[in-house]
């Protein structure tokens, strides 16, 4: 590897670092996380749309269920198993639950946070996935949907946010 490899590795490493938290949490090219979720009392959050599959608290539980699932495999340095089903991945959320569920999506934001700059993203952690891809599929997963949270806002008549959303 010569200087310049070196240098343009390490230019992609902090560029890489520095989008990560922007995907993880929104902002610019899409809603920001926090606003998503503002606003939401428990029963609003746990309401499903008719015709949409999940509400909000099912929504933010499934991410929570594959964010938890990505750190410990990061933290632990070592594969885990892939759930038997899918449906193992959607918990119930009650009324009651949404408050726990909320706090937990930004328990592991601050989790993720710890990762972002790591000078080992290259190295593989579970099966042929690296701690980037990893990292970068957290904030893909999370994105998409949060996507499906500001859908599920609006067929409920909850969106914009009190602090407003990409509505203009």
């Amino acid at each position: 590897m010569t200087p310049n490899d070196s240098s343009r590795n390490e230019r992609a490493q902090l560029a890489f670092a520095r989008l990560l938290p922007k995907l993880f949490r929104g902002g610019q090219a899409f809603v920001g996380v926090e606003a998503a979720l503002s606003g939401l009392d428990a029963d609003t959050a746990t309401c499903r749309p008719q015709g949409l599959p999940h509400s909000v608290a099912e929504l933010v539980a499934h991410v929570n269920w594959w964010n938890r699932w990505m750190l410990d495999i990061i933290e632990l340095g070592q594969a885990q198993p892939y759930p038997a089903h899918a449906a193992d991945t959607w918990p119930a959320v009650t009324p009651a639950g949404w408050p726990r569920v909320k706090a937990e999506f930004y328990e592991l934001l601050a989790r993720v946070d710890t990762h972002t700059a790591r000078p080992d993203l290259a190295n593989p952690v579970n099966h042929d996935e690296t701690i980037g891809e990893l990292l970068a599929d957290f904030a893909l997963h999370t994105a998409h949907h949060f996507g499906q949270v500001v859908t599920v806002r609006q067929a409920l008549g909850a969106w914009p946010p009190p602090g407003g959303g990409d509505t203009w």
